[in-house]
């Protein structure tokens, strides 16, 4: 059986049931979200009685508030988010230099500390956080002058393909040779890792996908401005574009992240620039879908970008741009429950029996009367202030009712609200401050650590699953859009040094490994176990087991764990140490060895010199004596020489 050809018409009209089928827009996830955003907000929750207390319990947002500073403390207290791992020895280099320059990328080209802060945020309000990731080419150029230049040298500039004349003069110079004076304009095509964050309600996903990347339908719906429209496709055609819907299709997910400032109209649009055309706004929907576009029977990854009835670019990709995190994980499924689905009933519930405790509180201070009829002047009943006065005409015209006070288990049920709270959410009393029991007398410190520990196991959980699921996939997505599209080689500061960056030297099948700290116990704890390992391994002084390495990897943790990110500011690493100069002391020690070595050599030198001296005494001596002895053969007569 040949398979149909699908055109662009099916491709429109595919987009169009996909988005009527699929999740997360104008949906029951969107109502979920646009109550948990209210709830966050703490508005009123719509069973409020006049005369009575409205009393908003903040439950939802305590709890989320509690559990982003350990999250942000955990990803972004330290340089690198995640480790390259080397594929073989000859790797290790190009894993170093990866591992630095992806965490480069995402914390000084990019704002890494408010996409990590929004996502998370997203993630722990609205089910799932999203990010989007995505090479960004841009073009820039600079204006340059010259003047008096040579034919050689003019011609010189035009070798450059990017280059173009603005001005041009030609002029001659004493000698009457030509000259030139120019203004050229230079452009400049670069690119970057760019990642942005994307408001839940923006996302669509179809409604059985249990991952992103498994998805046959994906779409990002967000608006822009006609002008946006005509820089991003020129040739776009605007008849088919439709009247801009500035004023329509807000969903109430983005009402209610804008009700407190709507003026109390959750579905009031400020329009101020409607009747501009560039301003007037459009829903773009840049979709990616599998579809058999080719014909050639196997279906393959699309993005298709349209506006209205216009189709503006329809391309295969590689891959879904997007990346998903959610705090509470369903296997099978795309969407996970957030910490505001877990704590939207309590906070319920608390606000309920808040609003029956001070209503109580109100009727002991201003209660209700029994009132004989025409006995008693009602003005003054109504007016309630300290020392006021009734005026009656009868005694007994007036007589309070008993309000009956609340039993002391009504307070205990808040307690009990609290924890369940703590159970759900893993906030406890303890991580928020200091607890009334926590140093009572009987209360040990391992108990308090105990206690601490197990209730920060949530947390933890919830940060592992960030970074195992998001935190990992974002940064191997950046590694590998550097390998692919980063063609120029670049010169940051890296570890306080000036480093080449070649990304195609780096190895397409490194492994990521987020290094998040999610050691147990607190930091005063953390410090401690690192200052005994420092110790133990000073004491280790020449064991092979203890490198110097080792030593500087246990000195920088200890350093972070303190709160200090610059570690090569107090440490060096052990392949950038200068060999160890002369020490003072032992060049003096041998200075004055070598003073004594050359006195001794003196020494012996005299008593060579006096050796030799008295050898050729005795030697004189001996010839003097022979000559003497033939002088006395000859004479027979004693002779005496010298």
């Amino acid at each position: 059986m040949e398979d149909r050809v699908i055109t662009e018409d099916d491709i429109k009209q595919r987009i169009d049931g996909e988005m009527s089928e699929a999740i997360g827009w104008a949906d029951e996830i969107s109502q979920q979200r646009a109550e948990a955003m209210s709830y966050y907000y703490g508005e009123p929750m719509g069973n409020e009685v006049d005369g009575r207390s409205q009393f908003v319990d903040s439950t939802v947002q305590d709890s989320i508030e509690w559990i982003k500073p350990a999250l942000m403390r955990v990803f972004a207290s330290g340089d690198e988010l995640v480790q390259f791992q080397p594929s073989g020895p000859e790797d290790v280099a190009a894993a170093q230099q990866a591992t630095d320059y992806v965490n480069f990328v995402l914390q000084r080209q990019n704002d890494g500390w408010q996409i990590l802060y929004n996502w998370f945020t997203d993630a722990l309000l609205q089910k799932n956080g999203i990010v989007k990731v995505w090479w960004e080419e841009s073009e820039k150029y600079q204006r340059e002058t010259y003047k008096g230049l040579s034919d050689v040298e003019f011609d010189s500039i035009f070798m450059d393909e990017n280059v173009e004349v603005v001005e041009h003069e030609e002029i001659s110079d004493a000698m009457g040779m030509p000259m030139h004076n120019v203004v050229i304009r230079r452009y400049m095509n670069d690119g970057k890792v760019s990642i942005v964050n994307v408001p839940p309600e923006e996302f669509v996903i179809n409604r059985e996908a249990k991952s992103i990347q498994e998805a046959r339908f994906v779409c990002h719906r967000v608006r822009k401005t006609l002008s946006e429209l005509r820089e991003m496709y020129p040739d776009m055609d605007e008849s088919n574009i439709g009247d801009g819907d500035y004023t329509a299709n807000w969903d109430i997910e983005h009402a209610a992240r804008f009700i407190n400032d709507n003026t109390g109209d959750p579905y009031y649009i400020r329009n101020n620039a409607a009747n501009e055309d560039a301003l007037k706004e459009y829903w773009l929907y840049e979709s990616f879908l599998r579809t058999d576009f080719d014909g050639d029977g196997i279906t393959e990854l699309r993005k298709v970008c349209t506006v209205g009835n216009e189709i503006l670019s329809n391309e295969e990709v590689d891959n879904i741009p997007f990346i998903s995190i959610t705090p509470i994980k369903v296997p099978h499924k795309f969407f996970g429950l957030s910490i505001a689905d877990l704590t939207i009933p309590l906070q319920q519930i608390k606000s309920v029996v808040t609003r029956n405790l001070l209503d109580n509180m109100y009727n002991q201070n201003y209660g209700r009367f029994a009132v004989l009829e025409g006995q008693a002047n009602l003005d003054d009943l109504l007016s309630a202030r300290p020392g006021g006065i009734v005026r009656v005409k009868s005694p007994n015209a007036v007589m309070p009712l008993a309000t009956p006070t609340l039993e002391p288990y009504t307070f205990q049920m808040l307690e009990y609200i609290d924890g369940i709270r703590e159970s759900r959410a893993g906030v406890s009393r303890n991580s928020q401050g200091l607890n009334d029991k926590a140093l009572t007398s009987h209360t040990t410190a391992a108990a308090v650590n105990a206690v601490m520990t197990a209730a920060q196991s949530r947390v933890e959980l919830i940060a592992r699953q960030f970074a195992e699921t998001g935190v990992k996939e974002l940064m191997l997505r950046i590694y590998e859009l550097l390998c692919k599209y980063m063609d120029k080689k670049r010169v940051v500061r890296l570890r306080n040094e000036w480093i080449e960056i070649d990304p195609t030297s780096w190895n397409d099948s490194m492994d990521a490994t987020v290094s998040v700290a999610l050691g147990q116990g607190n930091k005063d704890q953390q410090v401690a176990q690192l200052m005994q390992l420092v110790q133990m391994a000073g004491s280790q002084a020449g064991n092979p087991m203890v490198s110097a390495e080792n030593n500087y990897n246990l000195m920088a943790a200890l350093i972070k764990s303190m709160g200090y990110q610059n570690v090569d500011d107090y440490i060096t690493p052990p392949d950038r140490q200068q060999p160890p100069g002369p020490d003072p002391m032992m060049e003096a020690q041998l200075q004055s060895m070598q003073i004594d070595d050359q006195v001794k050599q003196g020494e012996l030198e005299v008593k060579r010199m006096k050796v030799q001296n008295e050898m050729k005494e005795t030697q004189l001596d001996a010839k003097f004596k022979m000559v003497e002895m033939e002088m006395e053969a000859d004479r027979n007569a004693p002779v005496k020489i010298g």
